[in-house]
């Protein structure tokens, strides 16, 4: 997500950031703005080029401005759910934006339905803004500070309002938002440092656990929503998701840390080979310090289509497929009759890397030796990553030496925790569930996403289900 406040063309601010962070969702896209009058919205399913053409940002006038891309955690893969999510409440006109995932939605949308809430879509963002309509407090910040201390989960949100916009993180910070400052002396909002990049803002900080940033008027007041715990910033987020060039909430570049890991796993998992290669693109870096710490040549050995999207977040296994056979073609002169040490960042379902695999061998490497960056996934996320259920994921259902076996590799080498941890920033407290199944607030439910025929999916639906239940 991203917010931008006073600057003349701020919309077209957010499209050129939402570009840059495509990648963190392809599902669909969309901006609202204030024009000091009137707040306007435009949104859609599919990529930011989709979304928007030039005569649609000319529908989106005003100062401030805040945007979002999607995948699905919460909620159906439908236009009802596209972010920014619109309301008009006593309180006046409201905008969110969040990135994140509330884990106790099933039982806040039964008291609201209870209270007389009427749902517009199925996403657990919702949830928040009606928190903040039955709010009788007539002090924004304190309804705000007063519906929050009801939810759990994760969440950066950005809210745009008539006279205001403003910016918190959930008091773990579990999702990265940072801070910036455009060149006209405005502001800038967003998941990651490259969206500052692209619109030529100069980085400030990241944003704190529990901390809001509220910009009205001239003025920006930085302070205390909630009260910090203790911090579970998302390792994956440096292990994956966010672009190598994007400054990590601990002040380096996410490429630093990548090349780290690749070295830490060359000494845990050394290997006699003639070739590293990674998977790309988000293996680079890691391919690079495995490379670099066990003098084996790094060559491209795999070829990626940058016209097929990121597999890992395509909304359903059956287009994880197709895309996983669409996005690697295989370099046969750099693979052929050699020994060869495939990079990854992580193993979760195993079906790419699988296949992955059988394009090596089918290319005629004599060997194939496997290394991740990351420890086995073996719980899933409920904090903004769509993981699949235990069941699901290969390192939960198998040993190391059967997934090799299943693969097809000669050896298979995982990070380990302490090596991970190693590599990190030390400045942050991490979120590494996924890889113990040490839940924060301990294990939640998981939101299931339901829909009826109209797309449309009400708390009654989801308790009629079997998905939530009354009383729990």
């Amino acid at each position: 997500m991203v917010g931008v406040y006073n600057h003349p063309e701020a919309a077209k601010i957010c499209y050129l950031a939402l570009y840059a962070m495509q990648h963190r969702g392809q599902e669909s896209a969309g901006i609202a703005s204030h024009d000091g009058k009137r707040l306007h919205l435009h949104k859609g399913q599919g990529l930011v080029s989709d979304v928007f053409a030039p005569a649609d940002l000319e529908t989106l006038p005003g100062s401030r401005a805040i945007g979002h891309v999607r995948y699905s955690t919460t909620g159906s893969s439908t236009v009802h759910n596209a972010q920014p999510l619109r309301a008009n409440y006593r309180g006046g006109h409201i905008a969110v934006a969040h990135n994140g995932n509330l884990t106790n939605a099933d039982e806040l949308a039964k008291r609201l339905e209870a209270s007389g809430a009427i749902f517009q879509s199925t996403t657990d963002s919702e949830l928040l803004v009606h928190l903040l309509a039955q709010n009788r407090s007539e002090d924004f910040v304190e309804a705000l500070r007063a519906s929050l201390k009801q939810v759990r989960g994760a969440y950066s949100i950005t809210m745009l309002r008539d006279s205001e916009m403003i910016v918190f993180k959930d008091p773990l910070g579990f999702r990265p938002l940072c801070m910036g400052k455009l060149r006209n002396g405005g502001y800038i909002v967003a998941s990651e440092s490259c969206a500052l990049d692209i619109a030529g803002a100069q980085f400030l900080r990241e944003i704190k656990p529990g901390e809001a940033v509220l910009f009205r008027g001239d003025d920006v007041d930085k302070f205390q929503l909630l009260q910090a715990q203790e911090q579970h910033f998302c390792v994956f987020e440096l292990i994956y998701y966010s672009r190598p060039d994007s400054i990590a909430a601990g002040g380096s570049s996410i490429y630093k840390f990548r090349k780290r890991l690749g070295e830490e796993m060359a000494r845990e998992h050394p290997v006699e080979a003639d070739v590293v290669i990674a998977v790309p693109d988000s293996s680079n870096p890691a391919a690079a310090g495995y490379a670099a710490a066990s003098g084996i040549p790094l060559e491209t050995g795999l070829i990626r289509s940058h016209y097929v999207g990121r597999t890992f977040i395509q909304p359903t296994q059956d287009l994880r497929d197709f895309g996983a056979k669409m996005k690697y073609n295989p370099v046969r002169e750099v693979l052929k009759d050699r020994r060869v040490v495939v990079v990854d960042d992580s193993i979760v379902r195993g079906t790419t890397a699988k296949k992955i695999v059988a394009m090596i061998r089918d290319s005629g490497a004599r060997e194939v030796h496997f290394r991740v960056s990351a420890p086995p996934w073996k719980h899933p996320c409920f904090y903004g990553i769509d993981t699949p259920d235990d069941d699901d994921l290969l390192a939960n259902q198998m040993s190391i030496e059967e997934m090799a076996r299943w693969m097809g590799v000669d050896s298979l080498g995982f990070i380990s925790l302490e090596g991970l941890m190693n590599a990190m920033p030390k400045t942050l407290g991490y979120c590494t569930t996924c890889f113990t199944g040490n839940y924060p607030e301990g294990r939640p439910r998981r939101n299931t996403k339901l829909m009826n025929a109209d797309g449309v999916t009400t708390a009654q639906d989801h308790i009629a289900a079997g998905v939530w239940t009354p009383g729990e």
